[in-house]
């Protein structure tokens, strides 16, 4: 049995995978086009996101048993084509989920108190107070948008603020507790201060949070994206701004993050995310920590196990 593992992962990993009797082999720079030429002769995949994991990969893979995503996000694997060829697949949502919810209530505390937006007035020689006094988020209505792994965790980390949550999610019922009201959209455009997205992206979700969507809200939002880029169109976020139906914005992921390789259209769009100083932007991180590097490799391995 040969595993190809094409990102960077935790040791442990790689050392519980030949446990098990994989020649593994670990290369974490190898492009998209490298991996499709040796496919050939391994059992399974560990992918991230650089490597989609379709019919034209899966075509010259005879010998492939299961892909396996680090993190989330099942739109790098067509499961479609993994069930033609027999090949199972799985991710690994649990591993980063924390990391992500954490992220998120930084996001949120930061922009709510225009702590990004002071900082780079101080770097500049500014010492601005009153248009920088903050927002408590005490007494807020958070409206979460998806209550999977990573919505269910941003809940939990609300718990130590005086918060409403009202939680929306299309798959899923009777989840409501002490926590969390269960929710309709309605009720959440109706009452939300704050928005978080915890989405996959699939068609039903891309650019879900256009212009009529911002327009739906009854009073301004502040947003927050750890989710996927895609679910948000950059367009409608921008006006959303401008007619005040949003106060401010954090973004960890953007509709293309390869901000060096932008079409004229979508530089345009990126250079008015980064003039905006009510947005604010990380390079998809929430879900980059330290500990959930471990995480993610723990749950990899248990999944593989369980497989046989």
């Amino acid at each position: 049995m040969r595993a190809l593992i094409t990102d960077d992962v935790y040791p442990l990993l790689i050392e519980q995978l030949q446990g098990l009797g994989y020649i593994v082999d670990f290369r974490p720079e190898i492009t998209a086009e490298e991996t499709a030429s040796i496919i050939a002769p391994y059992t399974g995949l560990i992918i991230n996101s650089k490597i989609f994991c379709g019919e034209e990969l899966l075509s010259k893979a005879p010998n492939m048993k299961w892909v396996g995503r680090l993190g989330s996000g099942m739109e790098v694997i067509d499961t479609k084509a993994c069930k033609a060829h027999g090949v199972k697949y799985f991710n690994s949502p649990e591993g980063n989920r924390n990391a992500v919810a954490e992220h998120a209530l930084g996001l949120l505390l930061n922009i709510l108190n225009n702590i990004s937006i002071s900082y780079n007035e101080i770097r500049q020689g500014q010492w601005i107070r009153e248009p920088n006094r903050g927002t408590e988020l005490s007494g807020k209505t958070v409206g979460i948008i998806a209550l999977g792994n990573t919505g269910e965790a941003f809940s939990k980390v609300l718990g130590g603020f005086d918060v409403r949550i009202l939680a929306y999610d299309k798959y899923k019922k009777g989840f409501g507790n002490d926590r969390v009201k269960e929710a309709s959209m309605e009720e959440i455009f109706a009452e939300a201060d704050v928005v978080s997205l915890h989405l996959p992206l699939t068609p039903e979700t891309q650019h879900m949070a256009d212009e009529a969507f911002f327009g739906r809200f009854a009073k301004p939002i502040y947003l927050i994206n750890t989710s996927r880029g895609k679910v948000v169109k950059t367009t409608a976020l921008l006006h959303a701004l401008k007619s005040g139906h949003v106060k401010a914005a954090a973004l960890d992921v953007l509709e293309n993050e390869k901000i060096d390789k932008l079409s004229p259209v979508e530089q345009e769009g990126f250079d008015s995310l980064i003039a905006e100083k009510r947005i604010l932007l990380t390079p998809h991180i929430a879900g980059w920590t330290h500990e959930s590097k471990r995480k993610i490799a723990e749950v990899v391995i248990q999944r593989i196990k369980q497989l046989g």
